[in-house]
């Protein structure tokens, strides 16, 4: 059984786990250190949350952010990635469900996220939770 939960504290077990899942999301970005790890964890507006089986191996994790501008509160969804040993189980589902439980007991009008559109499986799970495709633009300034 899959459990999905807020992380609370930065362990062994979580680094050691974004070292094997970064990979898997994005072969540009390393993964987190623990010090990064602790500043989400330690931010008002971001949490990590963690889908671990009956024996506390995280299978899955995803960040949510949360935030107020003038026109409301809306929620951002960032990161997801679960497992390939663990993909096809559900996980990466509860995952969202979960996000969009919290981010509706926060208030939030909206929550966004995006996915490349080579990501196919990830964007029919997305449509089929009730996401839709926005006619918009996305735009990055990058620093690097």
């Amino acid at each position: 059984m899959v459990s999905i939960r807020p992380v609370t504290e930065v362990t062994e077990s979580l680094t050691d786990a974004y070292r094997v899942l970064i990979p898997q999301l994005s072969s540009s970005s390393n993964p987190p250190t623990g010090e990064a790890l602790q500043r989400i964890i330690e931010s008002d507006s971001a949490q990590i949350l963690i889908a671990e089986d009956e024996n506390g191996e995280i299978l899955g994790t995803m960040t949510l952010i949360i935030f107020q501008i003038p026109t409301g509160i809306r929620a951002w969804i960032e990161d997801v990635v679960v497992d390939s040993s663990a993909r096809g189980k559900g996980i990466g589902k509860k995952l969202n469900l979960a996000a969009l439980e919290l981010a509706k007991q926060a208030g939030a009008k909206t929550v966004d996220l995006t996915s490349r559109p080579a990501r196919q499986e990830a964007n029919q799970l997305y449509r089929s939770i009730g996401f839709a495709e926005r006619e918009t633009n996305v735009y990055r300034f990058s620093f690097e």
